[in-house]
Formats: structure tokens, sequence, C-alpha cells
């Protein structure tokens, strides 16, 4: 007879708590550090008023913690409709009737108030999905952190003097090993069915064939792709799809988002600062097309996500999926650039406690990572707790990026976590690694 190990309720308790603490923390940072005038304003038409995310974050932790987990009546029920994202795109969310910015911090200062008396008493085990392990404060915290990481970039896009301050990565030993790995044919286990506070898309754990490939043991750099752009990249043809083709001549893209040239030199913006482009780093603020075009360029390409996957999760000794690369642990800052404690990617290379068992380090962190595949759903997938978190977005229109960026949180990031956005985004923080197939 064997029995069930004990369920450490307090343990997913504390777990949440943190979390959500974690996550307004920031959320808290990213809206002070400017007047009001900068919150309310659109600095892109890609983006929403900062003010905006800030509502919104307290409206969706309302919807679930308040009224879906604990019952509660609504408190501004007139503004759900304000803050519904489906309902008013980004470039319309200034003419809409916001919340000023200290009302907005009022009432998400209130709702999170009464979620903390939610947290404290809600039960977390044998009850419904949606508080099972804690997973709907587990989702808020997520939700939180996606929304940070969208005001950041809404900081990279404005314009003015810096705002926001952070310190540099610090110096590490990079690796001097082979410039890519060989990642054997075979089976492996992808996606998770026992992760508590994976998101739907995620879900359910299944097996997956991947033939032998080859993939890169670190993200492209600044210094490689300058050698794309000199060899003349952008103005061939041949290296992008149709489509890509078409774009970047419609839009005379001639280098990645924020960068520039200046008296012989590459220059970009970061911040509000403008610097040399690094050469060691990962490139980043590339669109789907030109990581695509790069790696045509290079004589490889993208990695398909489950080759993605597979370099990062599985372990050929014992045949297991692991959480992260580095095994089961959560995320430590040796691990990974992440939760914002830099705003920037660490050199290319970094990070060796973070490795892969093949040898692939920086997968998790620093820039997203583009793959070469359509965002899709898993076999056996099911909607939970609601259909437009991934399912209104399956399809062609989307492509996938793996690994989080230096601006994402650990909560929102782990080895099955998947991001999703159309091959024309250049504002979010992605890069991109490349892949070549056969085991020669």
């Amino acid at each position: 007879m064997t029995t069930e190990p004990a369920f450490d309720v307090e343990a997913y308790r504390e777990r949440a708590l943190n979390s959500l603490l974690t996550a307004r923390d920031r959320t808290t940072l990213l809206t002070s550090c400017v007047e009001e005038p900068e919150l309310t304003a659109q600095h892109s038409p890609l983006m929403s008023p900062l003010v905006w995310d800030l509502a919104h974050i307290g409206n969706q932790e309302e919807l679930w913690l308040l009224r879906a987990v604990a019952g509660q009546d609504a408190i501004r029920p007139e503004i759900d409709s304000l803050y519904d994202a489906f309902e008013h795109p980004r470039s319309a969310r200034p003419t809409l009737p916001l919340l000023a910015p200290e009302e907005a911090r009022r009432y998400a200062a209130e709702v999170r108030g009464r979620a903390l008396d939610v947290l404290g008493s809600a039960a977390f085990h044998g009850t419904t999905r949606l508080t099972e392990a804690g997973f709907a404060f587990g989702m808020i915290a997520q939700h939180e952190q996606q929304h940070d990481e969208t005001m950041l970039i809404t900081h990279q896009l404005r314009r003015g003097p810096r705002a926001l301050t952070a310190p540099d990565p610090a110096p590490a030993p990079l690796a001097t090993g082979p410039a890519e790995v060989l990642i054997p044919g075979g089976p492996f286990t992808m996606g998770t069915s026992t992760e508590p506070w994976a998101l739907d898309n995620e879900r359910p754990a299944h097996r997956r064939e991947v033939p032998a490939f080859h993939i890169d043991t670190a993200p492209v750099t600044n210094g490689a792709y300058l050698r794309f752009i000199e060899d003349g990249g952008y103005d061939d043809p041949r290296w992008w799809t149709p489509d890509g083709w078409t774009h970047i001549r419609r839009h005379e893209i001639h280098a990645p988002l924020f960068w520039r040239r200046d008296a012989g030199h590459w220059l970009r913006r970061r911040f509000g600062t403008v610097e040399p482009v690094p050469p060691e780093e990962p490139v980043v603020h590339v669109c789907w097309y030109e990581a695509d075009a790069y790696a045509r360029w290079a004589g490889r390409r993208l990695p398909t996500e489950a080759e993605w996957e597979k370099a990062a999760r599985h372990d050929p000794a014992t045949g297991a999926s692991r959480r992260y690369p580095w095994g089961d642990a959560d995320p430590a800052p040796e691990h990974a650039n992440l939760g914002q404690r830099h705003l920037r990617p660490a050199p290319a290379g970094s990070y060796p406690a973070g490795e892969s068992p093949y040898g692939v380090r920086q997968l998790i962190g620093d820039v997203w990572e583009w793959t070469a595949s359509d965002f899709l759903p898993y076999p056996g997938f099911s909607a939970f707790p609601y259909k437009e978190y991934s399912e209104v977005f399956f399809g062609p229109d989307h492509k996938v990026l793996r690994g989080g960026s230096f601006a994402v949180d650990e909560v929102a990031c782990r080895g099955t976590f998947r991001n999703w956005d159309y091959p024309i985004r250049r504002q979010i923080f992605s890069g991109f690694r490349t892949a070549r197939s056969g085991a020669v």
C-alpha cells in the first residue's frame, strides 16, 4: 500500500504571497519613477498608457481573486469594460475615460488588501481546480509580472531622460566550448501535467519524437548580427521569406530596433541612454523575420519549439524532463538573468550554473528566443480558466518565443512556458539562437 506525500498548503500559500508582493513591488517601481503626464501619455501606438496597465492589473486581480475565488461583489463594475484587453485595442485606450493615476493606485491597493485577506483563508487542496495549489493566485502573480514586462517595454519606447536604473550583470566566466552541440534524436516529454501554476497552453505533458539536430550553445550576439548587416543581409531577398521581405522594405528596416549608425559606429538607445552596441551581448529587439533571415544567411535555421524545449529540459542520463535546464530547483541569480535585476542581457555564454545537460547556456532569461514554430495547442489541450488566454491566439499568425528575458520574473518563466507574438514584433525583448538538422 502506498500513500501520497503530504501536500504542504502553507508552503504554497507563502509562495503565492511572495509572488504577489514581488510583482506589486515591481509595478510600483515602474509607475512611480515618472511623473503623472508620463503615466497617462501613450508613448507608442503599440502600447497602452502605463496608467491603463496599472488599473488593468487591479481589475484582473479583482475579477479572479475577489469575485471568482471569494465570491465577493464587484468593487467597480462600471470599469470592467475599460480594462478588458479584448474590447479595446491598445491604440484606442488613451481615448477611454481611464482612472487617473492616483485613483488607479487606490483601486489597485484596495483590491490587493482584500486579495491578501482571501489568500490567508483560501483552501489550497481538495477544492476547485481554480484554487488547487493556489493556482488562481499564481495566475494573477504571473499576469501582473507579464504586464510589468509590458510596462518595461513602454519605458524603453518612451522618449526623454532615463527613469530606471539597475546594475549591469556581474562579470562571469564565459563559455569556451563549442559554438553548437548535438542533441541526439529520440523521444522526450514536452509540456507539463504536474507544474501547479503552469498555464493552459503548457499542458498536458506528452511525448515528442525529435530527430537529431545541432543547436547554438548561446544566443546570437550583436557582433554576429552586425556581420549579417555588413554583408548586405537587409538588402538581399535570398534570406527573407516573401512576407518578411515585403515588411522590411515597406518599413525601411535596416537594423534592429533602437539601433542607428553614427560616424561609422553603431549605437543603440537603451532606456533613455545612447551607447555603443556591445558586440558580446545577445542581439535584442529583432522580429521573427529578422531572426529567420539571419539564420538562412548563416546556413542554418531557427529551432522548432520542440527542439528548443528538448535542449532545455531533457536529461539524457535519466530520460526525464527537468523544470529548468539546471534541474528542478527554482531559479537563483547564478542560474539566469531574470526579474529586471539588470536592464540588459548578460554577455553570451554567461551563467555556467544555468547550463543544460547538453551544455547549452542562457536558455532561461536574457532574451526571449524566437522559434520556427507557430503557436498551436498541444494534443489534449483544454482551455482553462478562460479561452482568451491562449485559445484565441492559436494558428499561423503567431510565432512561439521561449525562455524569457531579463525583464521576466521567475514566476512567469520556466522550461515549459510559452510566449507568442506576431512575426513583425520588435519592441519586445526578443533575440534568438540557430540550429541545423542532422547528426553530422
